[in-house]
């Protein structure tokens, strides 16, 4: 190959190498945007009174006397709207039966629309469920209700070639020369009056348990249980691999024994994480009875069993790439075996050991399969240090599952499902980046 040729090759795999790396940055780029914008909703936002209501009734936060003057200006506009409900109530009373048949469905609709924009009507008990008890606490949720207040929605059938088409009917049609007609046109310009939106930081979402199936509140038991399982699956993992890297390095003669174990190893890494879940219920839970049920404890385990082979083969490569003069000056100088494996073999390959441990604590962060069976719950409090042993708890990847595809109202609550997305991306570059400032300061440490 002439020297041309050479050249031309090189710089089209340079090109090559940086064209992939860009395609990449902009497939991250399109994922991880919307998970930012979106999931950035779950703290910033247009809070109305409800949301301020909320925080200070179930959480205990925020000013009293500010929120006083902020129900009473707010109450003023809503009772107007309450009187208009009580003077067609009147109105109603006074009709023919006939005519009570006519408006009594679409006026328990209007009713039902003003319970969810602005919580119970006057005189109603208070129900059992927050999220029936607090009319809406993001205004972009309360613009929606509004708007189904105001409108009806109906289907047109009339081609029976086009599948059905929604429209909106006014509802104030329907009441036409009543006297609830007022109530539409007063809810619809006083509404900023009676919600009194402002912009909100609610750090709360971070620090505070969830409620109601996670209408309200925040996410930190689904962190702090995210951060328990995957610590405690590095702590029964990484010294176990490390160790088995060292007797397969070091001491295990080449034989049937030990291929057939390289060979398990391997096929362990391959192996579905949902299996991994399910022998982790059968042997921790059932078998050895690690706990009665479900804990934090059971998952930890599990989540070790399933990055346990990326922890050999990381710590294997980094121990065989450790240049052997080292272990022969040191066995020359007369130390043991087993001390130069300790002092001089694994410091040195300390960093390459660390790096499959940053992979595999991403890993465990992030899987959702191995815990289903032996540690999370869809909702619970946040657990102590004390508890790890015998209770479950909720943890983000979880959690998220759960919310998007199984919440009873998936789709009120997408900011809580993007705000725990990006929880947990950000919880896992956080234990990633302190694993490599760790790394980054034994290799520091060991080059003097």
């Amino acid at each position: 190959m002439n020297l041309g040729t050479r050249k031309l090759l090189d710089r089209s795999f340079t090109a090559l190498g940086i064209g992939s790396i860009v395609i990449m940055g902009l497939a991250l780029l399109v994922v991880l945007f919307p998970i930012v914008t979106k999931g950035v909703g779950a703290v910033v936002f247009k809070g109305t009174i409800e949301h301020r209501k909320l925080l200070f009734t179930e959480f205990h936060h925020g000013a009293a006397r500010e929120l006083e003057k902020e129900v009473a200006l707010s109450s003023n506009y809503r009772q107007k709207a309450f009187d208009m409900l009580a003077s067609f109530d009147k109105e109603l009373e006074q009709m023919p039966p006939e005519r009570q048949d006519q408006y009594r469905d679409s006026y328990e609709q209007v009713k039902a629309a003003l319970r969810a924009l602005l919580g119970p009507l006057p005189g109603e008990e208070q129900p059992e469920l927050a999220r029936f008890r607090f009319g809406q606490t993001r205004w972009d949720k309360a613009e929606e209700k509004l708007h189904n207040l105001l409108y009806e929605q109906k289907w047109d059938y009339s081609n029976p070639d086009v599948i059905a088409k929604p429209y909106d009917v006014s509802r104030a049609a329907s009441f036409a020369g009543t006297s609830l007609v007022r109530l539409f046109p007063y809810v619809e310009e006083n509404i900023d009056k009676m919600m009194l939106p402002e912009w909100t930081f609610y750090w709360g979402f971070i620090t505070d348990n969830s409620l109601d199936a996670h209408f309200f509140g925040g996410i930190w038991p689904e962190i702090q249980g995210t951060i328990f399982l995957a610590i405690g699956a590095m702590v029964f993992a990484f010294p176990l691999g490390v160790i088995a890297a060292v007797y397969f390095t070091e001491y295990a003669r080449d034989g049937f024994l030990t291929s057939m174990l390289r060979s398990a190893n391997s096929t362990l890494a391959g192996v579905p994480s949902i299996v991994f879940g399910l022998f982790g219920l059968a042997f921790f839970i059932n078998t050895l009875h690690v706990s009665e049920s479900k804990s934090v404890l059971a998952g930890s385990l599990t989540l070790a069993i399933m990055i346990l082979p990326t922890i050999i083969r990381a710590s294997e490569e980094a121990i065989l790439s450790v240049p052997k003069t080292y272990k022969e000056a040191s066995l020359g100088l007369g130390s043991t075996k087993w001390n130069t494996i300790v002092t001089v073999i694994l410091p040195a390959a300390m960093p390459g050991i660390l790096t499959g441990g940053v992979i595999s604590l991403g890993r465990a962060a992030g899987e959702t399969a191995p815990i289903i069976f032996t540690a999370a719950v869809s909702v619970g409090a946040a657990i102590g240090l004390g508890d790890v042993l015998s209770s479950p708890t909720p943890a983000l990847s979880w959690n998220i599952y759960n919310l998007a595809s199984e919440h009873e109202a998936a789709a009120e609550i997408r900011h809580v499902q993007y705000g725990m997305v990006l929880a947990l991306v950000t919880v896992v570059l956080l234990l990633n980046l302190s694993a490599i400032i760790l790394r980054a300061r034994i290799s520091k440490k060991l080059k003097g």
